[in-house]
Formats: structure tokens, sequence, C-alpha cells
């Protein structure tokens, strides 16, 4: 029977800077989890997202206990795809909110950690915020035709091309001003942009699942609701009804 890798085990595989390193990134969200899903290590910024007051109230548990557990479910398989297969993962768009606490997008990656002898044991996670920070950049105002365009579109494929002609620029550019300002690809940004058209409408309009899926671009109600859960961490009709019982 193997024993769940202690933090010291895992500080060769991460390099003797990282640790540190880490907690002077704001915006970032970093940790280290052990093949048996529990947080060994986590940085400030990580235990402001959970809403906990400090390392020792994270460290120890598993993403079930700290965030929505849908959402944390997706955590959950992100790390056992990365266990299983010894891959990193990179470039993962997805929510991350602690119970009663706000919904942030963020880019992901993580990485396998592996022992003296070449085995995985743990994981190493960053979580990068795209949230509204981003939207301050003094450049997004270049970009402002795109983000018009997509608003204007929610209802129809759109494309990097069709981004690229409205801002006048080759794909190549535009993929690389979205990720200075947004964080995120144009495929990425189209997809958050829909969903947080499904959130607001969810909210505050008094329209069926089905008019919401058709208006945000989706072909039929279960791709909306499959995309949606993956995302939210929760169906649309419970973020319905929940936001209306907070609002």
């Amino acid at each position: 029977m193997t024993t769940a890798p202690t933090l010291d085990a895992l500080r060769g595989a991460l390099g003797p800077a990282v640790l540190e390193m880490v907690d002077h990134l704001p915006g970032t969200m970093f940790c280290v989890k052990g093949a048996d899903g529990r947080y060994l290590a986590v940085n400030p910024t990580f235990v402001e997202r959970t809403n906990k007051r400090s390392r020792g109230d994270v460290v120890g548990r598993r993403a079930a206990e700290l965030f929505v557990p849908e959402l944390a479910e997706r955590y959950e398989e992100q790390d056992a795809r990365v266990l299983s297969s010894g891959k990193p993962l990179f470039n993962e768009l997805e929510l991350i909110r602690a119970s009663g606490g706000p919904f942030r997008w963020h880019i992901t990656a993580k990485m396998p950690l592996r022992d003296q002898a070449g085995r995985v044991v743990g994981i190493a996670s960053m979580s990068q915020d795209v949230g509204e920070a981003a939207e301050d950049d003094p450049a997004m105002t270049s970009l402002g035709a795109v983000r018009a365009y997509i608003d204007a579109h929610l209802d129809q494929p759109v494309t990097s091309q069709d981004l690229a002609r409205v801002a006048g620029c080759s794909v190549d550019t535009l993929e690389r001003r979205l990720r200075r300002v947004f964080g995120r690809s144009p495929r990425q940004l189209v997809l958050s942009s829909r969903i947080d058209a499904a959130r607001e409408m969810l909210t505050a309009k008094e329209l069926t699942l089905a008019q919401i899926a058709d208006r945000c671009g989706y072909s039929d109600q279960a791709a909306f609701n499959r995309t949606f859960t993956r995302l939210v961490g929760m169906p649309p009709g419970r973020y319905r009804r929940e936001r209306r019982t907070q609002g």
C-alpha cells in the first residue's frame, strides 16, 4: 500500500523557489494536490477564492469541500485525466466559485508531478483570473468592435475569421490581442460571452430555457444545458432559481 506524498516529497518536482514565488502572484490561484485529491499547498489567492481565512483551512481538504459541487466534480475529472495519462493540461477555460462566492472566469493549467522513480504522485495547478480586471486594460478599446460583434451575433455561428475581419487584422494578430487583453482565445471569448449572456437572461428575463438556448447560439436545449452545467457548475434551471432567491 502506497502512502500519500507529503509536500516535502513534492518539493523536488516543483523546484526550490516555486512555492515562495507563487505567493506573490495576485489574480493567480496556485495549488499542489496529492494523488488522493487533497490540497498539500496553496497560495494566498487560492485561499481568498475559497472564502476561507487561512491556508490551514484549505490544506488537507478536497475540491468538493471548498467549491460548489458540480464545479468541484469537473476539477476532479481534470485531475484524474492528468494523473492517469501523465500529461499536462493547458488552456482550460472554466468558472471557479466557492459556495456563496462570485463566479469568475479563469484559464487553468495543470502539470503532473513525479517522484524520483518517475511515478506521477501529484498535480500542480495554476488558474489565472481573466475576469473583469482584464477588461480594464486600455488596449481593450481596440477590441470593442469584436465584443460588440459577438454580442450582436450570439445566436449565430461566429468564427475567428469573422472576428479578425471585424478587428481589421489577421487571425494570428487577433489571437495575440485577445490573449493579452482578455486572457482568452477567440473561441473561448465567444463561449464565455454566450454563457455570461445566458446567466443574465436566466436572472432578468422571463424566457424559457429553450428560448435562451436559441438566443445564445445553441442548436438545442440539451446542448445548452450540458455546456452551461459544465462551465457554471449547475444546470440553468437551478441557476435561475438560486439567483432569484438571492435577489
